[in-house]
């Protein structure tokens, strides 16, 4: 992983967590225990700050970061789908964002809910809790139904076994 300091701000990242060597980690971010960064994925904390709970996964080429002052917040047990753009917002613990969703500044995704691919939260629009949204700009469709719930928790546990496996067996080749 590429971890920089940045204006005397050091990325803390919690114990038994996975960030990818091709990850970039800048400045002010913390990631709490038992995450998976991927690769290519950027958490640049350089402008302010970045929080990822514990036992969230930030999958291959998201971006995560901030205007001056803010903080872009991941709860706990969170999935960031691959290439999602999260910018100074809050996404609360146990909530999905879909592939090559975007959630803008000051947006805020509530705790459990599920934000489909490709969707756009706009700046300081709010999706409750247990809420699904989709559509450019995203527009609540319905609610978290238990099938739902189900495929978010069997994919944070298997991100979770995922990050035992590379912490004890992945190894560069070439």
């Amino acid at each position: 992983m590429a971890c920089y300091e940045f204006d005397g701000k050091v990325p803390v990242i919690g114990e038994g967590s996975f960030v990818h060597e091709n990850a970039n980690v800048v400045g002010d971010v913390e990631i709490g225990v038992e995450c998976f960064i991927g690769s290519g994925a950027v958490l640049r904390g350089d402008l302010g700050s970045i929080r990822v709970g514990n036992r969230s996964n930030i999958q291959d080429n998201c971006t995560l970061h901030v205007n001056p002052g803010m903080v872009c917040s991941v709860g706990d047990n969170c999935t960031v789908g691959h290439g999602a753009v999260l910018h100074g917002c809050t996404v609360e613990s146990g909530a999905l964002i879909g592939m090559n969703a975007v959630v803008s500044d000051g947006g805020v995704v509530g705790a459990g809910s599920v934000v489909a691919e490709g969707a756009v939260v706009r700046g300081r629009q709010v999706i409750p809790a247990g809420k699904v949204a989709a559509g450019v700009p995203a527009k609540i469709i319905g609610d978290v139904s238990g099938g739902h719930r189900e495929i978010i928790e069997i994919g944070n546990k298997m991100y979770i076994a995922l990050v035992k496996k590379y912490l004890s067996g992945s190894k560069r080749i070439s």
